[in-house]
């Protein structure tokens, strides 16, 4: 399990993963949790959208723009 609240990242992280779950699986046609829940079970999709969130931050920090997105 990799959860951020497991390992208590940065709340930017979080939030990015997030915002990338809301927006990939906008409705219940998608994915059958919101995000506070598949957070809770380690859901793929879950899964999917913090490692696009580590991604894009790992990307930005390499430009040298300080901030997650």
């Amino acid at each position: 399990m990799v959860s951020l609240q497991v390992l208590q990242g940065p709340a930017d992280l979080r939030d990015a993963a997030k915002a990338i779950y809301d927006a990939v699986y906008p409705s219940s046609d998608w994915t059958p949790v919101g995000f506070e829940e598949a957070e809770r079970y380690d859901t793929v999709h879950y899964r999917n959208a913090l490692t696009a969130a580590r991604s894009a931050s790992m990307l930005l920090s390499e430009t040298g723009d300080g901030r997650l997105l």
